[in-house]
């Protein structure tokens, strides 16, 4: 049986869906263009051990950003987030993020660092953080120029094509970006992600702090394949943990989720 709820927050929605009977409530955030649907045909093999509380992020499924380009900050993220915990009666939880949901599983950890059982992390957005991201940080005068690649495509693709040409950016990582943007919504959604999402970043010695001192289980997973989150980039946060497990499967970026929810029945 699923359930759906909505948190109202200033002007905004939050949707989430309930799923499973399992005694472990599991927060589940998603990855950029995808909603809480990617994890439904998968919830067989995870909801007799969890109840998961999978969550659209602003911008994406049923969720609803209204303010334009003001950032989300992380205490905001965190009183949204309280207000799931509080209505679900929920006191300790575990976490599952794929790609851009990395970003808020680790603003959730610290929020919440003495909550947290398990972190399971899927080629996690977070923890390298890329080009793209840096310069929606940069003043406005930059945001502009940014603003006019993400919303003028040809703008944008004729840079990547040229980058492409000088080996300065991988063939795969340039086919998923024109998947993630060949309509205006999409580079709409691209764009607002990018600049309201902006200021969710977190200091990997100060997460690994937390995972230690908190004895959190964490699993870190990724693609061989993956050239939009590379396996190697990961240990920019693995080095400072003591203890977790790491596992590279035989995978891109795409299929990481279906490859690696069996891992955790």
């Amino acid at each position: 049986m699923i359930q759906e709820s909505y948190i109202h927050y200033r002007k905004n929605l939050l949707h989430y869906v309930k799923a499973g009977s399992g005694k472990e409530p599991l927060l589940v955030f998603h990855g950029f263009g995808q909603d809480h649907t990617l994890y439904l045909p998968l919830l067989k093999s995870l909801s007799g051990k969890y109840t998961l509380y999978i969550i659209d992020l602003f911008f994406h499924g049923k969720s609803e950003w209204n303010e334009g380009e003001r950032t989300l900050e992380k205490p905001e993220w965190n009183k949204i987030i309280n207000v799931l915990l509080q209505e679900q009666k929920i006191d300790r939880f575990s976490i599952l993020a794929y790609s851009l949901g990395g970003k808020f599983a680790l603003t959730t950890l610290e929020g919440y660092p003495n909550r947290v059982n398990a972190l399971w992390l899927l080629a996690p957005d977070g923890i390298k953080t890329s080009f793209w991201y840096s310069l929606a940080t940069y003043p406005t005068m930059f945001r502009s120029l940014f603003r006019s690649m993400i919303r003028q495509h040809n703008r944008f693709l004729w840079i990547i094509n040229r980058l492409s040409s000088t080996g300065l950016v991988d063939k795969g990582l340039i086919k998923f970006a024109n998947f993630q943007m060949n309509t205006e919504a999409k580079r709409e959604r691209v764009y607002y992600s990018w600049v309201v999402f902006r200021h969710l970043r977190s200091d990997l010695k100060h997460i690994a702090n937390i995972i230690n001192t908190n004895n959190i289980q964490l699993t870190l997973i990724a693609g061989k394949y993956d050239n939009v989150i590379r396996a190697e980039d990961m240990h920019r946060l693995l080095k400072h943990v003591k203890n977790y497990r790491f596992e590279i499967l035989e995978s891109g970026h795409t299929a990481l989720v279906a490859q690696s929810l069996p891992l955790m029945a």
